[in-house]
C-alpha cells in the first residue's frame, strides 16, 4: 500500500467520479469473500506447527512415529462422609468405570483401586483414562463421556462426581470462548452505534462507519479463511483480534474522515472540494495510520510462533480492508449523499457542524493554555505519572494460563481443579516425557524407566503415579508424571527444571542412541516464553524503526518522529503496569469480575506492543497532522499546538472513547485473555488520548519550539509523504455518472 503525496486524492477522486461502481464493487468483495470463505473453511494451525523448544520437539517425535497424543481424562470423585473403603464408594467407582467404557470414546479406563490414585485422607479417588484419537479433537467428541459422569452422579447423589481433564477442560473453554465472542459481537456495535450518534447527532452519518467497519470485518473475515490454505493456517484467537482490530479502526478511520468533510462544508466548501480536502488530509493520514499499523503487525512475523503469524494475518487483513473501504466506499458514500448525510438528526444531539477553527472543546482549551504556560512543570508531572504507573511492569511473570486459570472463578473446571489439588497436591495436568530410542523394550531403557522413576520421586518435586506407555514398534516411550505445584506456578516450572536438567540427562538421557523431550503444560509454558524472550528484541527493533521511518517521511521531522515513537513507549509501558496490578496482584481485578491469575499469557506483551503501537500512531498522525497544517500556513509553533490540539479534540475524543469502549468490552468478557487483551488495550488508548495527547505531546512540543521541525540537509532528499494542508486544485472534468442534485437538511 503506498502513500505517497495525492494517493489519497486521486483515490478519493476516482470513488466519487465512479461511485456506483465503488460502492457495488465493495459489496461485491464483501459478499464473494464472505461465501467463499464460509464455503472453503479456515485451516486452523496444528498442535506440530504451534510448537517450539523442546515440548515442540516432543510432539514432533511422536506425529513422526505416528503416535497420537491422546487427552487425558478424570473422574473425581469425593465424599465428606465416608472413605474410599465404603462399599458406596465402591460401588460409584465400578459404575463410573463402567459408564466411561461404554462411552466409546474412551480407553485405558484405571480404578484408582488399582493405580493408587486415593487421596490421604481416604476421601477422594480419580478414575484415569485417555479419550480415543488426537487430543487436537478430543473436545469435539467428549459429549458422551461428559454424559455417563452426569449419570453416574444422578445414580449417586451421596458423592461429589465431576469429570476434569484437557477435552472436558477444553470444551468448557471453547463454549465459553464463543459465547464471549457472540456477546461482544452484539455488544460492540450497538456501543459505537450510540458514542458516534452522540459525535454526528444524525442517524445517517453515525450509521456509515459502523457499516463499512462490519463490511470489512466480513470481508477480511473471509479473506482471512480463504488464504489459510495458502499462506497461513489460522488460529482460533484470530477472529477474536479480527473483531477487536477491526471495529476500532474501521470505525475510527471513517469517524475522521467524515468528520473533516462535515468541518470543510460547515466552512463554506462545496461537496466536491469539501470532498477533496478530507482525502488530502483525512484520508491521507489514514493510510498513513493503516500502514504504520501494517508494519507494526508484521513484527508479529518474527516470532516464529504459529498463532502470533495467524494474529499478525488477521490483523493486517482487517487494516488493509479497512483502510480500503474508508479511501474509497466513504468518498463515493458521501458524494452520494452530499447534505442528505446529515438526515435522521437526534433531539438534543443534533447541532450543526463547525468549521475547525471554531471547533474545540472549552476543556481542552483550557488545559493546553496551563499547559503552554508551564511546558516543563506539565511535561515532568505527566511523566512522573506515566513512569509510576509502568514500574510495576518491571516484576511482570508471564506463564501459559491453564484452562482453569482462563476460566471464572465460579467455573465448574476451575472448582473441580481447586478440589483435585487439595486431595492430590501436584498438577493435575502431568508432565509428559517422550523417549525415542532404538529398543525401548530392552534391558538398558527398562534399567533407565526403573532410576527414572525413582530418581524423580526422590525429589519430592514430582508425584506418583508414574505412568510410562511402551511402543516398541516406533521406537517412543511416553511417561506421564504429576509435577508439584499448580501447572504453570514457580513452583512447577522448578519442577520441569529438575526433571530437565538433572533427573532426565541422569538416567534417560544416559542410554545409547536415546532422544529425550518434555511436553505437557508446563514444558510448553515455559519453552513459548522462552522463545518469545528471544523474539521482543527483534520484534521491538522492526516496529520502532519502522515507524520511525513512516513518521519521518510523513512529516519531514526528525524531532517529531523521536517524540512521537518515545511517547507511544510510554504509553505502552504505563498499560502494561495496568496489566500486572490487576491481573498479577489483584489490584482492582474484582470490577471487572476476575481475580489474581498470578501471571500474563506470555504473548500478551509482545501482542499488546504491536497493536498499541499501531493504533495509537492513528492519534499522533491525525493531531501531528493539524498541527503542521497550521505552522505551514505560517502560526507560530505554540499557536500550531494550540490550534492543532483543540481542533481535533471532539474527534479525537471520539475516536478514543469508542476505541476504549470496545475494548472495554472484551475486558469484561469470561475469558481471563480476552480481559487482558481489552483492559491493555483500553487503558492504553484511554492513557494516549489523554495525558500523552493532552498534556505531554503539547508540553514536549512546546519546550522544543522550532526545533520540532528540524530535518538534516541529507533527509531532504528522502520521499516525502507528509499530508497536503490545502485543497488541492479541483481535477479536469470527467465523465460522472447521473446524480441527483444533494436536497439540503
Amino acid at each position: 500500500m503506498t502513500t505517497k503525496p495525492g494517493l489519497a486524492v486521486a483515490i478519493g477522486d476516482w470513488s466519487a467520479r465512479h461511485r456506483k461502481t465503488a460502492v457495488l464493487g465493495w459489496l461485491l468483495f464483501v459478499v464473494l469473500a464472505t461465501a467463499l470463505g464460509g464455503a472453503a473453511g479456515a485451516v486452523q494451525s496444528t498442535e506440530v506447527q504451534n510448537g517450539v523448544g523442546e515440548s515442540g520437539r516432543a510432539v514432533e517425535i511422536l506425529a513422526d512415529a505416528g503416535l497420537t497424543q491422546p487427552a487425558a481424562e478424570s473422574v473425581f470423585l469425593h465424599s465428606d462422609s465416608f472413605t474410599t473403603d465404603d462399599p458406596r464408594f465402591r460401588a460409584a467407582v465400578r459404575d463410573a468405570v463402567a459408564a466411561v467404557e461404554a462411552s466409546g470414546e474412551a480407553t485405558g479406563v484405571h480404578s484408582p483401586y488399582d493405580t493408587g490414585a486415593i487421596s490421604e485422607d481416604g476421601r477422594s479417588a480419580l478414575v484415569d483414562f485417555v479419550m480415543t484419537g488426537d487430543r487436537e479433537d478430543a473436545a469435539e467428541r467428549v459429549d458422551p463421556v461428559l454424559e455417563a459422569v452426569a449419570k453416574t452422579q444422578q445414580a449417586h447423589p451421596e458423592l461429589l462426581i465431576e469429570p476434569f481433564g484437557e477435552a472436558s477442560g477444553q470444551k468448557n473453554y471453547n463454549d465459553l470462548f464463543a459465547d464471549d465472542f457472540q456477546r461482544a459481537e452484539w455488544t460492540v456495535v450497538p456501543l459505537a452505534l450510540g458514542i458516534l450518534l452522540v459525535v454526528f447527532g444524525a442517524l445517517v452519518a453515525a450509521v456509515l462507519p459502523v457499516i463499512l467497519a462490519l463490511t470489512a470485518f466480513m470481508g477480511a473475515f473471509g479473506l482471512l479463511a480463504l488464504t489459510s490454505h495458502v499462506l497461513l493456517p489460522t488460529d482460533e484467537n484470530a477472529a477474536a483480534v479480527m473483531l477487536l482490530v477491526g471495529l476500532a479502526v474501521g470505525v475510527d478511520y471513517c469517524l475522521f474522515y467524515l468528520r473533516r468533510e462535515r468541518e470543510e462544508r460547515a466552512a463554506g466548501h462545496d461537496n466536491a472540494t469539501a470532498l477533496r480536502i478530507a482525502a488530502a488530509t483525512s484520508g491521507h493520514s489514514v493510510l498513513v495510520s493503516g500502514l504504520t499499523v501494517i508494519v507494526a503487525m508484521a513484527g508479529m512475523f518474527l516470532t516464529g510462533i504459529a498463532t502470533f503469524k495467524a494474529m499478525g494475518m488477521a490483523a493486517i487483513m482487517v487494516v488493509v480492508v479497512a483502510v480500503l473501504g474508508s479511501v474509497t466506499v466513504l468518498p463515493a458514500l458521501l458524494s452520494m449523499l452530499g447534505d442528505r448525510v446529515g438526515k435522521g438528526r437526534i433531539p438534543l444531539l443534533s447541532r450543526e457542524p463547525k468549521p475547525d477553527q471554531e471547533a474545540g472543546s472549552r476543556m481542552w482549551r483550557a488545559v493546553l493554555t496551563r499547559v503552554l504556560d508551564r511546558p516543563l512543570l506539565a511535561a515532568g508531572l505527566a511523566t512522573a505519572f506515566l513512569l509510576a504507573l509502568a514500574a510495576p511492569l518491571t516484576g511482570m511473570r508471564t506463564a501459559e494460563l491453564t484452562a482453569a486459570q482462563e476460566l471464572p472463578r465460579d467455573n465448574p473446571v476451575v472448582l473441580t481443579a481447586e478440589r483435585i489439588e487439595q486431595a492430590f497436591p501436584g498438577s493435575p495436568l502431568p508432565a509428559r516425557i517422550v523417549v525415542a530410542a532404538p529398543d525401548v523394550e530392552g534391558p538398558a531403557m527398562r534399567q533407565a524407566l526403573a532410576d527414572f522413576e525413582r530418581e524423580a520421586l526422590a525429589t519430592g518435586r514430582v508425584h506418583a503415579p508414574v505412568n510410562v506407555s511402551l511402543h516398541a514398534g516406533e521406537g517412543v516411550a511416553v511417561i506421564d508424571v504429576s509435577l508439584a505445584g499448580a501447572g504453570t506456578d514457580e513452583v512447577s516450572e522448578e519442577a520441569l527444571r529438575t526433571l530437565r536438567e538433572t533427573v532426565i540427562p541422569a538416567t534417560l538421557g544416559a542410554v545409547d542412541g536415546a532422544e529425550t523431550a518434555v511436553t505437557g503444560a508446563t514444558a510448553v509454558s515455559v519453552d513459548f516464553s522462552e522463545q518469545l524472550n528471544r523474539s521482543v528484541i527483534p520484534v521491538f527493533a522492526l516496529v520502532l524503526a519502522l515507524s520511525f521511518v513512516l513518521m519521518l517521511l510523513s512529516f519531514r521531522s526528525l524531532v517529531i518522529s523521536v517524540t512521537a515513537v518515545a511517547l507511544n513507549l510510554l504509553s505502552v509501558g504505563a498499560a502494561y503496569g495496568v496489566l500486572v496490578l490487576i491481573f498479577q496482584h489483584g489490584v482492582g481485578a474484582s470490577l471487572l469480575g476476575t481475580y489474581a491469575v498470578g501471571a500474563i499469557q506470555p504473548w500478551m506483551p509482545l501482542f499488546l506492543f504491536v497493536i498499541l503501537f499501531g493504533l495509537s500512531m492513528d492519534y499522533h498522525v491525525f493531531v501531528l497532522s493539524r498541527v503542521k497544517e497550521a505552522h505551514d500556513a505560517g502560526a507560530s509553533t505554540r499557536d500550531s499546538i494550540q490550534r492543532g490540539i483543540v481542533s481535533t479534540a471532539g474527534v479525537v475524543t471520539s475516536a478514543a472513547v469508542i476505541m476504549v469502549g470496545i475494548f472495554s468490552v472484551f475486558g469484561m468478557l469470561s475469558v481471563v485473555s480476552m480481559k487482558q487483551i481489552g483492559v491493555g488495550l483500553a487503558a492504553a488508548v484511554l492513557i494516549d488520548a489523554t495525558v500523552i495527547r493532552g498534556v505531554l505531546l503539547p508540553a514536549v512540543m512546546a519546550l522544543l519550539g522550532e526545533r520540532n521541525w528540524y530535518l538534516p540537509r541529507w533527509m531532504e532528499r528522502l520521499p516525502d509523504l507528509s499530508v497536503r494542508e490545502t485543497a488541492p486544485e479541483r481535477p479536469a472534468p470527467a465523465a460522472v455518472e447521473p446524480e441527483r442534485e444533494p436536497v439540503r437538511s
